[in-house]
């Protein structure tokens, strides 16, 4: 599949004036949602059959088992993105990363979020992926068992 030449923008604050300018509304809809806990209309920016891609789970899909998803394992999340790069693919989707920080209630960590977005701005995938070394994410674990016991 071709990909036309990559649109980059910054975020520099969600919410803000200053994206604004951010070519996909949905993305940032993503972030807004997630970051006030309304897990319901986070989820009914999906597709139907829309995936929700968590690191090291399989994938969950469509907006109602999203929501599930969402309200239990990621209250207390504030996604904080600082920067995407925007692609529109052959086939009419847009393909936008994003990378930043997520703060949980027991660690902070990098993160890669990778959305497919359908012609209509709905949401087919999106990716989750951590951005640190094994080592790291082991130790994280293992502060996050600690805080819960």
């Amino acid at each position: 599949m071709g990909e036309l030449s990559p649109q980059v923008e910054s975020i520099t604050s969600l919410g803000q004036a200053a994206v604004a300018d951010f070519a996909q509304p949905v993305v940032l809809q993503y972030f807004d949602s997630l970051n006030a806990g309304d897990f319901e209309a986070t989820s009914r920016l999906f597709a139907v059959d829309g995936a929700l891609q968590p690191p090291f789970e399989n994938a969950v899909v469509g907006p109602e088992a999203i929501a599930d998803y969402l309200k239990r394992e990621a209250r207390g999340f504030l996604l904080e993105p600082t920067q995407a790069v925007s692609t529109v693919l052959d086939d009419g989707c847009t393909e936008v990363e994003v990378v930043g920080k997520v703060q949980t209630p027991w660690f902070s960590v990098n993160v890669r979020w990778t959305f497919i977005l359908s012609p209509t701005q709905q949401i087919f995938i999106a990716k989750i992926n951590l951005l640190a070394a094994l080592q790291d994410l082991l130790h994280l674990k293992n502060n996050k068992n600690a805080a819960e016991v």
